[in-house]
């Protein structure tokens, strides 16, 4: 196959200039679908091999064919991520990414509506719903093609991305959070764990607060979701007190702001905050080492 001997001539040349032109969307695309980088960039990768193969003559519209045909194959490895989602300890949470891109606009496409709050909700749609939401709401593209690509009727399609829609939107805070206020508060959060100040750590927390933490079994992490502020707040000053060695930072992963907490140069844990009316509802903790190697070290970070 062509794939398999390698791109070669100025026809092959032109389709992998093509491709990568979009890669970056494609990245996107697949990682909203299935949360997790690697399966992403493996999909993308599956993406080419197809690419490099159609009778592109057939293709009005790279860019819709490529999202279209990566949706697909991330539905797919979605769907086979099932067992290990069963067999996974403790609560699941996608993984972090940075804006890997060079190019401003590419950064856009990548980090658009992937925070991870928007992450943790899709994660409640079934595979069907959430290829619809991404394929309509984040991309837009028609109602045909994207039954053309799910294999489906397009009223079947229109009712998938209504269901979708709502869900979305019913989880989704009323108003929108300002950028900077919720900078404000979180670096005030953190500011009073460091200083082990647990009345304020409490008083930033909404009362109902939840904590969601991903260890995958091989860090420490609540097996369920913690509720209630004083409830986090000790737990999170317990895991404070078995690593006091710590050292905070601040950086920009799936556009918006995360603190990560590293250890010897690694990172070892990265916070992702959820803030509504001047309180911290909703805390992400991902912990799971297997989760964080896309997130800078240390040394790179600096």
């Amino acid at each position: 196959m062509r794939a398999e001997a390698g791109v070669t001539g100025e026809a092959d040349e032109q389709l992998a200039q093509e491709f990568d032109e979009h890669r970056a969307v494609l990245v996107g695309a697949a990682y909203r679908v299935v949360g997790s980088v690697t399966d992403a960039e493996d999909v993308v990768q599956e993406a080419w091999l197809r690419w490099a193969t159609v009778d592109h003559a057939e293709v009005r519209d790279p860019r819709a064919y490529l999202i279209r045909i990566t949706t697909r194959l991330a539905l797919n490895r979605l769907r086979q991520q099932k067992a290990r989602r069963e067999e996974y300890v403790g609560p699941w949470l996608p993984e972090p990414i940075p804006a890997t891109s060079d190019d401003p606009a590419d950064a856009v496409e990548l980090a658009d509506s992937v925070s991870m709050a928007m992450l943790v909700v899709l994660e409640t749609l079934s595979p069907l719903e959430r290829a619809t939401f991404v394929l309509r709401e984040v991309f837009d593209l028609p109602y045909d093609e994207i039954a053309d690509t799910l294999g489906r009727s397009e009223s079947a399609v229109r009712q998938l991305a209504h269901r979708a829609r709502e869900h979305v939107h019913a989880r989704q805070p009323r108003h929108r959070v300002d950028k900077e206020r919720h900078n404000e508060l979180t670096m005030r959060f953190m500011a009073a764990a460091g200083s082990g100040d647990f009345d304020q750590v409490v008083s930033l927390l909404a009362p109902d607060a939840v904590l969601i933490s991903d260890g995958g079994g091989k860090k420490k992490a609540a097996l369920r979701p913690i509720q209630g502020a004083e409830k986090i707040a000790r737990w999170m000053f317990a895991v404070m007190a078995d690593n006091p060695n710590f050292e905070i930072r601040l950086a920009t992963l799936n556009d918006e702001t995360a603190f990560i907490a590293y250890f010897d140069d690694q990172p070892d844990t990265v916070t992702f905050f959820q803030t509504t009316d001047g309180l911290i509802t909703d805390l992400y903790l991902i912990r799971n080492p297997d989760k964080l190697h896309t997130v800078p070290t240390l040394h790179e970070l600096s």
